[in-house]
């Protein structure tokens, strides 16, 4: 996962994990290698979140600034 993603794209693709981790004929260490795509997945939501956060604390701040 070199690229950046967007958050709608790691969504996606969580999902499409969610579908494989839920088939019966999957080996162990597909399981765990799709599981731990999916950790990198959500760190990768999260850190996006944790931006768009702060953006709007900051814009809030200098929005009571101006009041």
């Amino acid at each position: 996962m070199a690229k950046t993603i967007s958050i709608e794209e790691a969504l996606k693709r969580l999902d499409e994990l969610t579908v494989e981790l839920a088939k019966n004929d999957i080996s162990l260490d597909e399981s765990f290698r799709l599981y731990n795509e999916g950790l990198k997945l959500v760190k990768i939501c999260n850190d996006q979140l944790d931006k768009v956060e702060k953006k709007i604390i900051i814009l809030e701040e200098e929005d009571a600034d101006e009041h």
